[in-house]
């Protein structure tokens, strides 16, 4: 092999090495980063007038912006499981924040919607997710946060595209 042509090699080994060693670097920060969002989450539901996990408030966010849906649809949309997600609506609807009807179509069907109590709850739920991710980007502009939303959405699309 040439000179020449063993540099072009070793640049392209170089390249896709280091295009490797960032990808590993740009997954470490986002895990890194959702595990700091996620404490910051847990603490604030801990150390709030809110009595729910994690899970829960994941749960009653859904059924707030699905009312009417089932539990088999939670569980089509999460992939839990199926007895998880069954305790997880008791609680809720034990504590009062979820109430159970029938679907018109189909008797059997239980049809789950979010009382006003659990509203109220979900709404200051949103308003506290909605501080922390305002700190999370504070000193970013607008085109900056629109830019990594664009690049993070790109990184989604080709884990999908992938998997697919």
């Amino acid at each position: 092999m040439s000179p020449i042509m063993r540099k072009q090699v070793d640049k392209v080994n170089q390249n896709s090495s280091g295009v490797s060693e960032l990808a590993d670097e740009v997954f470490e920060s986002i895990h890194t980063i959702m595990h700091l969002y996620r404490s910051r989450q847990y603490r604030t539901l801990r150390d709030g007038a809110h009595d729910l996990t994690h899970m829960e408030t994941k749960t009653l966010g859904y059924f707030a912006r699905h009312p009417g849906a089932t539990q088999s649809d939670l569980v089509a949309h999460t992939g839990r499981d199926k007895a998880q997600l069954a305790r997880l609506i008791k609680g809720l609807r034990d504590k009062g924040l979820l109430e159970a009807g029938t679907g018109a179509a189909d008797r059997r069907s239980v049809r789950l919607q979010v009382t006003a109590e659990g509203q109220e709850m979900f709404r200051q739920l949103r308003q506290q997710g909605r501080q922390l991710s305002k700190l999370a980007v504070n000193g970013l502009s607008e085109d900056e946060c629109g830019a990594l939303l664009s690049m993070l959405q790109r990184v989604r699309l080709n884990l999908e595209s992938e998997t697919e």
